[in-house]
């Protein structure tokens, strides 16, 4: 049986989204967001698929409803990487957050405390190497895993990246079961 906590209003809805809720309702309309009509006339949502279509969408959830997940910040310079992993990551039970480079890095680990990083090794501006040698050197920060990730998948950069302080190591493409079985074995250490 669905709970009534489970059942949004398209303001409630507009609000977990984070979008206003005329475009929701525009959603809803077009049957882009799937509602039913209660008696009344007035449109219901369930969460399940509320959060079904954010995830369609690439919308980040709110985490304040997430609090007991582990934070997850992706960073790397290509968009396509950061969509997939934030699905693969999300519907796993991750909040995730992305950052493009080393720079802004900094800024997301201020504002997100993760607990682990996904790090690409090869970025414009400061590169995974710099980064990670930052995170693990400063005591603020060494607690945050890292799980570097690279499409340059030799035995320095492997070498290189591991004496930098990275907690594991994988070669692009990654299968998603290596991905999460690699993420599952970090928390464990």
């Amino acid at each position: 049986m669905t709970e009534e906590k489970d059942v949004f209003t398209i303001p409630r809805a507009a609000k977990y989204c984070a979008i206003h809720r005329v475009t929701l309702w525009r959603r809803v309309k077009s049957g882009e967001l799937k509602a039913f009509h209660t008696p009344g006339g007035h449109f219901r949502i369930l969460k399940e698929d509320l959060e079904s279509f954010m995830r369609e969408k690439g919308m980040l959830f709110p985490f304040h409803k997430y609090s007991n997940k582990k934070k997850i910040l992706i960073v790397d310079d290509d968009p396509k990487i950061h969509k997939l992993l934030n699905k693969i990551l999300f519907s796993n039970g991750y909040k995730v957050e992305v950052a493009s480079d080393g720079f802004e890095t900094g800024s997301k680990i201020l504002k997100f405390k993760p607990d682990l990083m996904i790090l690409d090794l090869f970025m414009p501006g400061m590169d995974g190497f710099e980064v990670c040698k930052r995170i693990k050197t400063n005591p603020g920060d060494s607690h945050i895993k890292i799980l570097a990730i690279t499409g340059f998948d030799t035995n320095e950069n492997r070498n290189r990246i591991m004496q930098a302080g990275a907690d594991g190591y994988l070669a692009k493409p990654v299968a998603k079961r290596t991905l999460l079985q690699n993420i599952e074995e970090i928390f464990e250490q």
